[in-house]
């Protein structure tokens, strides 16, 4: 699916597209749960989904490099409190096990963390070439 609007917004962001797509998914599963679980379980994937995509484009809106950073961990965050959710939603068969579902979990995951590497090499390379210009 295409996002991009204008060049260089949050919409060309792969972990923000990816965030998307897995919100999507679990909006799609959630809606389908037991009434039982709508406003526990349901409620709380529901949350820890859209802040993924949430937090990923809010941080690039700040324009700073340390806020970026601080919101793509909270971003993370949320993918550790979704993955907990899924595992016990599906060890407790309120939802069935989807593969798919999983991989996208683990590859936005893998996505933000490497996101996080590069912006923190590029932190690190401006802290060293601004003491070498000291």
């Amino acid at each position: 699916m295409e996002y991009s609007r204008r060049p260089g917004t949050f919409r060309d962001l792969i972990a923000w597209q990816r965030g998307m797509d897995l919100a999507r998914a679990i909006y799609l599963i959630v809606r389908n749960m037991p009434p039982s679980e709508k406003f526990a379980l349901a409620s709380q994937m529901w949350r820890a989904a859209y802040s993924i995509p949430s937090n990923i484009a809010e941080g690039y809106g700040r324009q700073s490099r340390p806020d970026y950073l601080k919101f793509l961990r909270i971003a993370r965050g949320s993918i550790a409190e979704l993955e907990t959710h899924f595992e016990l939603a599906t060890s407790l068969e309120i939802i069935p096990f989807d593969l798919r579902l999983r991989n996208l979990i683990e590859e936005e995951d893998r996505i933000l963390q490497g996101l996080i590497r590069s912006l923190e090499r590029k932190t690190g390379q401006d802290q060293a070439a601004k003491k070498r210009g000291q």
